[in-house]
């Protein structure tokens, strides 16, 4: 476990703040009126494909953890940006 933990210290900023957003989103979608059923199948499906990504893809990516942390962060703000903007009516 404790090696886990250490390969993954480059991730930290990008996993509190991708957990954020998946709140945003779930938000987002029940604001929408998206039946909880489907939401909650579909957070459970991208929750397993960021598990299956974080265990299997961390060996591969750990040396473009800066690189990927920048892109990940941006996405993120931009994501959080636009539901904040769309539940305002702005957009």
């Amino acid at each position: 476990m404790m090696n886990l933990i250490s390969e993954c210290k480059g991730f930290w900023g990008l996993l509190i703040f991708g957990n954020i957003e998946n709140l945003i989103l779930a938000s987002q979608g029940a604001t929408s009126h998206v039946n909880p059923i489907i939401l909650l199948a579909l957070s459970l499906i991208c929750v397993v494909i960021w598990l299956l990504a974080g265990k299997f893809g961390t060996q591969l990516a750990i040396k473009y953890a800066d690189e990927i942390e920048i892109i990940g962060g941006l996405a993120i703000v931009i994501l959080g940006l636009q539901s904040m903007l769309e539940a305002t009516g702005i957009i």
